[in-house]
């Protein structure tokens, strides 16, 4: 299937912020009268993040799960002249040129599995596709799952991919990497991930992650010693390397799955 590229806005007015996490995201008004929660290139974490949000959430989106629309938001550092709060200044000024917004759900509420049960099925297909992308953050303190219009919406993935921080030229995927499910908001009601696998794994061709990976502009992928292209040939190898490997976590998965009942 073809990603279409996300569409760039321009951020016109600084809301609010949220204060949830390390980054502190914010609502902004752009341009197309639109309101975006933005994640900002200049926070502590850095441009990574944004590059994790953005392969995840539109493969997830390519994968049948509800995401909200991402965008690309231009913002001019001058907006933080009208912030009274200083570190949101600082934010702002640190954060000129492209940063990533997420359509805003107005009325959505954070979601608990425990509540509302979103059925054996989805909620083994999302525990599958954590542990594809090495989500580290989706644990029934933080579930970073909204709910909105009775559907559940997937946010915040900026702490995904987590291998991406530490690589280098000639990088090399892992045979195996740390991702425990134990704690995953998702494995208390999931059905089968033998039978997620089975139905995602064929979907995550090196067709689709090429696409995905397309759309990543070039600028924020930048690591001394590779180029754009290096370094999507690299999330490229993980995620096949990481597919392969499939049967060994999805077996651990089962397990602790069965642990349960």
């Amino acid at each position: 299937m073809s990603i279409p590229n996300p569409r760039t806005v321009v951020a016109t007015r600084y809301v609010t912020p949220l204060r949830e996490g390390g980054s502190l995201p914010g609502l902004v008004e752009a341009d197309d009268l639109g309101m975006y929660v933005l994640k900002f290139r200049g926070a502590g974490q850095g441009i990574k993040v944004l590059v994790a949000e953005l392969i995840v959430g539109e493969l997830a989106r390519a994968l049948g799960f509800r995401v909200p629309e991402i965008v690309l938001a231009d913002l001019d550092p001058e907006l933080a002249r009208a912030e009274p709060d200083q570190e949101v200044q600082d934010l702002l000024r640190a954060s000129g040129g492209l940063n990533l917004g997420f359509d805003y759900l107005p009325g959505s509420f954070d979601f608990n599995p425990l509540v509302r049960d979103p059925g054996p099925e989805l909620a083994a297909r999302l525990l599958w596709f954590d542990a594809l992308v090495l989500n580290v953050d989706r644990s029934w303190r933080n579930p970073n799952l909204l709910l909105w219009h009775r559907d559940v919406w997937l946010i915040d993935h900026g702490a995904a991919l987590y291998f991406h921080h530490g690589w280098s030229a000639g990088w090399k995927p892992s045979a195996e990497y740390r991702w425990d499910g134990g704690d995953h908001v998702m494995m208390p009601v999931a059905g089968s991930v033998a039978d997620a696998d089975a139905e995602l794994k064929p979907l995550v061709t090196r067709d689709l992650l090429g696409d995905v990976l397309a759309v990543v502009p070039d600028a924020w992928l930048v690591q001394d010693g590779m180029t754009p292209a290096d370094i999507r040939a690299a999330y490229v190898a993980y995620f096949e390397s990481r597919l392969a490997s499939s049967p060994r976590w999805v077996e651990t998965l089962e397990a602790a799955r069965a642990a349960r009942v």
